[in-house]
This record gives C-alpha cells, structure tokens and sequence, in this order.
C-alpha cells in the first residue's frame, strides 16, 4: 500500500520541487487537453518554476491555449519548447501578472508580439512604439473595434513585450520606466489623433502641444501610474484665440476620456491635467502667453519644481518647444524667489498624516525611506545648483542624480547607495504594479503575494525573508541620506577631500546655504570650518553629526542662531569625553540640542551660561520639572554651603539658571504639549526656591551679624501670576512681606529687622548678573509704595479691615506664600480669606468701582501705539479681560463655591463652569484666549530673550513664535488673523458678563 502512494505522490513532489505551492491543481492543469502534448517536456516544467510564480504562469497559460485555435495552439507549443527566449518571455510575464495573462486570454493572437528578438525589438522608442499603435488603431489589425478601444488592446500589446523585457532582465529598471513613458508619449498622440479624426474642425482651428509632467516628463513612468500632463494651444490662421481656445479644450477633454474611459477592453490609465496653473479651478487649455503670465506672476514654489520634469511629448512639436523655451529660464530662478526657502522649509517636511496609520509602514512611494524621499532630495538640489549648472537640468531622477555627483554637489559614495536604494524601490514598485495592473504603492502583507514578489526580484530560497529585509534595509538607507544629501556635501566644501573626489565650491556651498534658510552663509561656512576641519577624532565625530543637525537647524525660524550655537557649545565643552559621545549615541539629544539652539535667545543664552546643562537632554526624565520641594532642598543645601551672602545667592542662582533651562528646553522641544500649566508652575516653583534661598542667605548674614537669633518670623507671599503658579518666562514676582515678631521681642527691633531682611533680599537678587533676572515687586502691599515693605500679621489685618479697597481684595484672590515661615504664610491666608472671599459676595458698588478701574485701567495703561487686538496683556480679550472677569465670579460667589476659592484663573473658570456660574462654551471660548495669550507672551520671552507683550515687528522673531506656537513657515499671516479672532471671541465673552454682571448673577 505505501509504495503506490509514494509512486502517486512523486509528481507532487516533483512540482512543488519546482516552486509549485498547488501541486493537485498544477497536475490537473498539466493534464488538460490543450497542454497533453508538452505536459512531459521538462524543459517547460524547468522554466515554469523559474518564474515568479509557477501556479499563476500554469494557469494563465492554459487558458492562454484554451483561447487559441488548434493551428495557433500548434504554434505556440511548438514555439515554446524550441524556442528559449519566448519560453522565458512568455512564462516570464505570465508568472509576473495576472493582468497580462488576462489580456492574452481575451486577445491570444497576441503572443506573437514576443517572439521577435531583433535589435530593433531590445530597446524601442516612441517611434516604434507609435508605429504599433498605429498599425493597431488605423491601419485595421484589430476588426470590430472602435478607434479607442483598438488603442486599448494595441497600448496592452506593446506593454506585453516591455514586460517580457522587464521580467526577464533583458532592460533594467531604468530602461523599462523610459520605455513605459515612451509608450505613454506614443499613445497620447495615437488618443490626440482619435479626437482630431472626431472633431476635424476643431483640430483646425488650433495647434495644440500636450506636455508631459511628473513621471512622464521625467521618462521614468510607472507601469500604472496617473499620467500628468498639461496643455498648449493657439490659434490657426485667423481663428479667433476664443474659439480656437474652446476647440482645443474639446480636443483634450476627448484625448483624457480615450485613456481614462474603462470599457469592456478595461482602460489605459488615468490622465491627469492638475498640474495645471491654477489646478482644478483654472482652464484645461491655456495660450502659451496665458502660461507665461501665470507663472510670472503667480506661480509658487512647488510649481516651478514640477515644472522641472516637464517636456513635450504629443501634439504640435513647434508649439511643445516654444512652451519649454518659455518656462524653463523661470524654473531655473525659483531659488531666487522671495518666498524659496520658506517654501522648501515647508516641502521638505514630510506630509504622511494623510496616509493611514495601518498603511504607513507598507507605503512604498510616500512612506519614510520610500520613493519620495529620494525624488525630492534630487529636485531640491536641482532647483539650488541648476541655475548656474545646466548639466544638473534633467527631468530623470538616476541621471540627475549621476550629474549631481559628478558635479561635486552630492557626494559618490551617497549617490551610489541612493542610486541602489532607488533602483530596488522602483523595481518593487514596477513588480507590484505588474500583478494586476492598479495603481498601487503599497508592499502587499499576504503571504503567497509577498512571495511571488520576493520571486520576481530573483529571491528563491526565503523570498518573504528576504524580500522584507532587503526592502528595509533600502528603506532605511534613504532614510539615512535623506537628509545628509543636502548637507554632507557643505562639509565637504570646507574639509580636505580624497583625492580624486569632487567636492562643492565655495560659490555652489553658499548657494545651498541659503536655499536652506541661512541669511549669513559665509559665516555658516566658517562655523563648519572650524568645527570640521582637521583629522581629530573629535572633528571626525562633528562630520558625522553635522549634516543631520544641519537639516534640523534649516527646519528652524533662525538656522543661523542654531549653527553659530553649536559651535559655541562644541568649542565649551569639545574636550569633555562626554559631550560628543552623548549627540553620537543618543540620537533624542543632538536633535533637542539642535532645536533647542535654533529656537530663539533664552533658552541657548541660559545653556551658553551653563553648557553643561546639555546632558539634560539625553536623558528621558531629565526634561521633566522638579517639584518645589526637592528644589528648595537643593537650594537650601547650597546656601548652607556659601560663605558669603552673595556667594549663597549666586550658587541660588546657578540652580534657577539649570531649571529654567530644563523647561525652556522642554518647551521648546513639545515635552509640554502646549500645556501652560505646565511651565507656569515649573516657573513658579523655580523662583519660589530662589526666593527662599535668598532669603536664608539674608537671615544667615544677619544672625552671623548680630550674634543672636532673629527676633521675628519672615513669610513672603506670591501675588498675582506668581501666587496662581502662572508665571510666564518673563515674569515679574509680586510678593508681599509679612513678619511677626518674636515672643517677648522688642517689636520696634523686630520690625527694623524684618525690613533689613526684605530689603537684603531684594538686593541680593538684584545684584547685577548675566542670568535672566528676578525683579521682586511688592508694590501690591497696603498703600503701595507709600507703605512699609514688611508689616506685622497684626497690621495688615487691621489695614484690611478698615482702609482697603475692593481692587485689593481682588488683589488678595491670588495670595499664596512661597518663602520663608509656613505657619506664618498659612495664618496670613487664614487672615485675607474674608477678605478675598466676602460672606455676603460683592455689593453693587463694589462691582460699580471693579469695572471703573477696568475701563480706566484699559483707557490709560496700553502702551501709546500699542495694537489693542494684539496686545496680551491689556488688549482687547487678553490676559486682563479673561481674569478680571473669573475674579469677579470669584469675589461674588467663593464664599458658596468652595471650588472657587483657588488662586488659579484656569481652575476657578473650571468651578465656574461646573457650578453654572458660566456657560461652558463661554468658558472654553475665555479659556482658549487666556492659554493663546499666555502662550504668545512664553514665545516672545523664548525667541527674544527678553519680555514683550506683542508680537515682535522683526520677521524672523515673529517666524520664530509662530514656530513655536506650530505654525508652518509662510503662515504668519494665519497665526495673526488666528490670535485675533480668538480673543475677540473672548472680549464679546466678557463684555456680556463682566460688564453686564449683577451681584445676583
């Protein structure tokens, strides 16, 4: 029994030997009449499982033979066991495509088209390509077909013969995508001379030239693939250029519908006429000086970069030149466009939030490392150095990019790794596209697809396996040279270079440095120098990083600010062992290092003044603000140490400067994910530690003075933003002094000390210093000014109880200590809470006398000139309106409301909102003002370095906070119009409730 199963088996064996995965169904098929005279020949079963896929090509070829006639059938057996090279053509695409197997089932008679193997037949070009189409359309060969559907059986049987070339390695990848834009060129004009046959009289009343764009014009077309074109006419004779304008777009509408339409002989493929000035919205058909104007005048980036692979490929050939000669000085000068490097900035960014997330990782042409990466790589460095250089001027991506290295502009070693990188993706893409015929970029994630893939690309022995590994690691070398494609070379340009290696010009590495954004390059060139010039091991390292920090330096609003900052840092802290080695092996660090650098004044300033504070940036919780507590520890250990006042306070001092440093960084890096509340209390927390350690330094130098203990308790207490945990980057703190003398003390004694305190305090933190300063203003304490800097718990009750004014006690709303004795800050709240929160809310009065201080506050303290929609402080829905009117709700209703009773302007809209005191809408609309304005006046201090509370007139400033704030580059306008609309949303909030509030809500 076991030795007839075996004997049966043996043919399965033997298939799947050969690559078969259906051995049963290969059988049968091998048995069917139509292939019984070959089905013992093992030269076909030998060919058959060096195809791609051996069941696919088994199948199609048997309903290839089913199709023919007995004669024919006779034919193409005999052919196919004698002849090799249609054996390997024949089976060759059947393996590689269903769709072509299709077509020869439909269309049998076709297989002829590979049995010639002239010279001739190895590489054809449009000529060729049209005379088949001709002969197939016009000359009759296929009967019974309409004109359109005769192409469409004639485009098929030409893309026959360009896959056996592909498939069977006779043309490489290169070769094969000319030849599919060749045959594009060829069909265009057989589909262009089947609307004329139509529309006779349209076709003389214009001449019109069909010019190919993207993958067509560049003569690197895709198997399937939208074939983009644009279109030119003008009248003939004394046509009118309005009727012969409406002739010609008559003629192209007809020409995109015969290689658009699907009938029953499927369709060609898409034509695509967007690229078009003006896109969908303009006109089909424009005159040649209607082109000319539009991109003179208002053609943007993008465009002219398009326009880099255009070419004539249909139509009147006069005309088609006339258009190039027109157009092409113009691409040639896009660099020398005011909006250039904003427009590359905003290019290079890659746009994948389109593409769905399942999707990503098998995206071929737009996903990181795929095909796109490389085109726009190439284009860009085109558009820089094609002005001065016309050997760069190629609209094919493998022969710019060869020109590229030659002329120094890419380096060879990168351009040979793209080169392979792209010719892999490209045949990936080709083999994909082949299966089916469809319009696709996307690397299958079956199985039995995947492997039939990994065949076609000549893996047999794990295909998947390899396939998939082949795939990434291309992917990741594009990656990899993305970037440094652009910046490598400047390196170059400034270093000792190999011999026989070609490197940029000084002329040409300016020419890049400010296509890329920089307004200085010549000193951008001597940055580079000094920081990568030599055979030091540390210059080697700068090599290797600084083209990946160029290309984050050029996303930035001042790459400028960003290079000369790294040098600075570079040339600190160079000898360090560590520096260097943490940007090399941390990749998170020399990317937050380089945004960090580029992203304004403060936070940069703060690192130049403590460069090794960059080890924060290696480190994933090193960007995460320390509590107040551990803070004031570290602090308070440090003054301990000092043997001087000043000495104490500086060591304070070099605290605040490391953490205002770890939040600006984290800001600036998106840790904080636009959360204010965030960096307001990290600020708050920061100079409240300050505070206290300079108040010990102070108490220390007394005691030390004296010779014997303090006669009184200090507390300080945070007002306004300071005691809401709100402060912004430039901040000031408003404090109050509070003490209590001593038991059995001589108050008049314990009051002169409290004030020396205070005053020491003040001085201590006022002496002059580089680091951001921390101004202490107590001019909110009772009688301003005019008042005691420190008074008694005992005086300030009886102030309050008897003198104070109703804007103090919306003054108080905020009060909270930050320093110095905690039972005596918890008994002063204890004290103003009546105050602050009154029994019996806010009389009329009250309200009366709170929304005249506003209007006068909003008449006389904008500053003169000021814009009042832009102003954040006191313009119109700014900081003010928003916490005016949450105080008011708080002075009326906290002594109800427990939730009310914070010092916090967010958290009190949030109890507002949640008791119905406000309408949520309202309280988002106020909330969203109140965060935008804090936001803007963050960014300001950020970019600057100094506080502000309007946006800055200089450009590069505001591009700067418009970064910050996650506006694109050429956005600014949106970012102005934005802010305004949102708080004048606010101010109609406010006017409604704040001036419109009565005492019963």
């Amino acid at each position: 029994m076991g030795a007839p199963e075996g004997r049966r088996s043996s043919p399965h064996l033997r298939l799947l030997r050969h690559g078969f995965t259906d051995p049963q169904t290969a059988a049968r098929l091998l048995e069917t009449p139509g292939l019984a005279p070959v089905r013992s020949d093992p030269v076909l079963l030998d060919s058959l499982g060096d195809t791609a896929d051996p069941d696919l090509a088994l199948l199609s070829l048997s309903r290839l033979v089913d199709a023919l006639t007995p004669s024919e059938r006779q034919a193409l057996l005999g052919t196919l066991t004698a002849s090799k090279p249609l054996r390997d053509r024949l089976l060759g695409v059947l393996g590689a495509s269903a769709a072509l197997g299709t077509h020869l089932a439909r269309h049998p008679g076709d297989w002829h088209a590979l049995v010639t193997y002239e010279v001739t037949d190895m590489h054809p070009g449009v000529e060729e390509f049209q005379r088949s189409l001709y002969q197939g359309v016009f000359d009759e060969r296929d009967r019974g077909l309409s004109r359109p559907d005769a192409l469409r059986v004639a485009y098929r049987r030409c893309l026959l013969a360009i896959a056996a070339r592909d498939v069977c390695g006779t043309t490489d990848v290169a070769q094969t995508a000319a030849e599919l834009a060749d045959l594009s060129a060829a069909t265009l004009c057989a589909a262009l001379d089947i609307a004329a046959e139509e529309v006779p009289d349209d076709a003389r009343a214009c001449r019109i030239a069909v010019i190919g764009m993207g993958k067509a014009g560049g003569h690197e077309l895709n198997y399937v693939s939208d074939v983009d074109v644009v279109f030119v006419a003008e009248p003939r004779g004394t046509v009118p250029e309005s009727a012969a304008l409406q002739a010609a777009t008559r003629l192209a509408a007809r020409m995109i519908r015969v290689c658009s339409d699907t009938t029953s002989e499927g369709t060609i493929w898409p034509v695509d006429a967007n690229l078009r000035p003006e896109g969908k919205h303009g006109p089909l058909v424009r005159t040649l000086s209607s082109h000319v104007a539009y991109y003179r005048r208002w053609a943007k980036t993008w465009e002219f970069q398009a326009l880099l692979k255009a070419r004539p490929i249909a139509g009147d050939e006069a005309l088609g030149a006339q258009y190039m000669e027109a157009v092409t000085p113009m691409v040639w000068s896009a660099s020398e466009r005011e909006n250039f490097v904003s427009d590359v900035q905003q290019m290079r960014r890659r746009v994948v939030d389109n593409i769905p997330a399942a999707q990503i990782d098998r995206e071929l042409k737009l996903g990181p490392g795929g095909l796109r990466d490389v085109e726009f790589a190439v284009q860009m460095l085109q558009l820089v150095h094609g002005r001065s250089d016309e050997s760069l001027r190629s609209g094919t991506t493998l022969t710019a990019l060869k020109a590229l290295s030659e002329g120094g502009y890419v380096g060879r070693a990168d351009a040979a790794a793209l080169e392979a990188a792209y010719r892999f993706l490209r045949r990936m893409e080709h083999r994909i596209q082949l299966h089916r015929l469809r319009r696709t970029h996307l690397v299958p994630d079956n199985e039995d697809d995947l492997r039939r893939l990994g065949r076609s690309l000549g893996m047999r022995t794990e295909p998947v396996t390899e396939l998939n590994r082949e795939w990434r690691r291309h992917a990741m070398e594009v990656r990899r040279l993305h970037e440094k494609l652009f910046y490598r070379p400047l390196l170059d340009a400034v270093a000792q270079l190999a011999p026989g290696e070609i490197g940029l010009s000084p002329k040409a590495a300016r020419t890049r440095l400010e296509a890329l954004g920089y307004r200085d390059p010549a000193a951008a060139l001597r940055h580079l120098e000094a920081l990568a010039s030599g055979v030091s091991r540390t210059a080697a390292i700068q090599r290797t990083l600084l083209p990946v920090l160029l290309g984050w330096f050029a996303d930035s609003a001042d790459p400028d600010a960003g290079l000369l900052g790294f040098r600075r840092v570079s040339e600190a802290l160079g000898r360090t062992p560590w520096y260097l080695r943490l940007l090399r092996d941390e990749g998170a660090a020399a990317e937050n290092l380089a945004r960090v650098l580029s992203s304004g004044r403060l936070a940069p300033d703060l690192l130049m003044r403590a460069p090794e504070a960059v080890a924060l940036l290696g480190d994933p919780e090193g960007l995460q603000p320390r509590g107040r507590a551990a803070l004031e520890a570290e602090v308070m250990a440090a003054v301990g140490r000092a043997g001087t006042p000043e000495q104490a306070v500086a060591a304070a001092r070099g605290v605040r400067r490391r953490e205002l440093f770890r939040t600006t960084a984290a800001d600036v890096i998106g840790t904080f994910d636009g959360d204010v509340g965030v960096p307001g209390r990290a600020v708050s927390d920061i100079n409240a530690a300050t505070i206290a350690g300079a108040l010990r330094a102070a108490i220390n130098a007394e005691q030390a003075q004296s010779g014997e203990p303090l006669p009184t308790r200090l507390a300080v207490i945070g007002m306004g933003r300071f005691g809401g945990d709100e402060l912004g980057y430039g901040s000031d703190a408003d404090v109050l002094f509070v003490h209590e003398p001593a038991e059995g003390a001589d108050e008049a004694k314990a009051a002169t000390v409290a004030g020396r305190l205070a005053n020491e305090l003040r001085r201590l933190l006022q002496v002059p210093t580089s680091d951001p300063p921390l101004l202490i203003d107590a001019d909110l304490r009772p009688e301003g000014r005019q008042g005691p800097l420190v008074r008694t718990l005992g005086s300030y009750a009886a102030y309050y109880r008897r003198w104070s004014h109703v804007w103090e006690s919306q003054a108080l709303l905020r009060a909270a200590p930050v320093a110095g004795d905690a039972d005596l800050g918890r008994r002063f709240i204890e004290t103003v809470d009546p105050l602050r929160y009154p029994s019996e809310g806010l009389s009329e009065d009250a309200v009366r006398e709170i929304r005249r201080l506003k209007a006068r506050m909003e008449n006389e303290r904008l500053p003169r000139g000021s814009d009042p929609t832009t102003h954040t402080k006191l313009g119109r829905g700014g900081l003010s309106d928003v916490e005016w009117t949450v105080q008011l709700i708080q002075l009326t209703y906290a002594h109800s409301v427990p939730g009310l009773r914070t010092t916090g302007t967010r958290e009190a809209l949030a109890a507002a909102r949640e008791t119905d005191l406000i309408d949520p809408m309202d309280a988002r609309i106020l909330e969203n003002a109140w965060v935008l304005a804090t936001r803007v006046r963050n960014a300001v201090m950020l970019v600057r370095g100094r506080p502000g509370d309007t946006f800055p007139a200089d450009p590069r400033e505001l591009a700067g906070v418009a970064r910050y704030l996650g506006y694109e580059p050429g956005h600014l306008g949106e970012l102005i119009e934005d802010y305004r609309r949102t708080t004048r949303r606010a101010r109609a909030v406010v006017d409604r409730i704040f001036y419109n509030w009565t005492p019963e809500g």
